[in-house]
């Protein structure tokens, strides 16, 4: 465990964070020598610019009163940032995917612009959201991805549990990680269906990026996934009983039919 000074702490050995973990772990050795977060984030090297420059982190007051968070961002380049843990993880998805940042960024700007800051962010807001927050990607083979969408959770997580061997899962969403940070059972990604006849996604920074489309996210193309059920990233899920929770593992809703009026019969009374 990595202490933060007078903040947040990072773990950066669970699997979830394995792809961000050495960016975390020097990110870490700054704030405990007394960076502050944002201090600490800035000094790593960033693989590309913004549209408004160079990518920085400042402090999570430096917005103008009454500007949107991501307007900010599109404007300036520089992304407000407490001294948190949710704000650290923040920082550390810029760092690691900034193209797929930078897309989600671009796309919440300009719905912002098109559509003003109003009391709902609507389907795109709400989709570009959930997926900066909760998201996630699975590159796996197809048997696992068809057991994923129908939500047969003994086919996903026993019967073809070998199949994880040749999977790989990306928790991109930093809300997501910092409640895994403290893991309990019911945390639950949303992984990005891609479109397309093929649902695995190559797990590069470029490869997400692309898949972001406004049309498709705003039709919210989202699956659930209990995360802590994947093998080998918690060792309570070794036991098969694990996955017979059913207020974690639910069965997919079957859509009902509307029922029809029935016509009305003719006569008098």
């Amino acid at each position: 465990m990595n202490p933060v000074a007078g903040g947040p702490a990072v773990d950066a050995s669970p699997p979830w964070l394995a792809a961000l973990a050495p960016c975390a772990q020097r990110v870490a050795a700054r704030t405990a020598a007394g960076d502050s977060v944002a201090h600490a984030l800035s000094a790593e090297p960033v693989a590309i610019e913004l549209p408004a420059g160079p990518l920085r982190f400042v402090p999570g007051d430096s917005a103008a009163p009454g500007e949107a968070y991501e307007a900010f961002i599109f404007r300036t380049a520089c992304v407000p940032t407490r001294d948190n843990l949710h704000d650290l993880l923040n920082g550390l998805a810029w760092l690691h995917f900034p193209r797929a940042k930078r897309r989600l960024n671009e796309l919440q700007a300009a719905e912002i612009a098109r559509t003003g800051i109003g009391g709902t962010r609507g389907p795109l807001r709400d989709a570009l959201t959930l997926f900066d927050e909760n998201g996630a990607v699975l590159d796996a083979p197809p048997a696992l991805w068809e057991a994923l969408v129908a939500r047969d959770w003994r086919q996903l997580f026993v019967t073809r549990r070998s199949l994880w061997r040749e999977a790989r899962l990306l928790v991109f969403g930093h809300a997501l990680l910092e409640k895994l940070h403290t893991p309990r059972k019911a945390a639950t990604a949303h992984v990005l269906l891609p479109s397309g006849a093929n649902p695995s996604l190559p797990i590069t920074d470029a490869s997400i990026a692309a898949a972001l489309d406004a049309g498709h996210l705003a039709t919210k193309p989202f699956v659930p996934l209990p995360v802590l059920g994947v093998p080998g990233w918690w060792s309570p899920n070794e036991n098969f009983s694990f996955y017979d929770d059913s207020e974690v593992f639910r069965p997919r809703r079957v859509q009902q039919p509307k029922p029809t009026k029935p016509a009305l019969q003719g006569g008098s009374a």
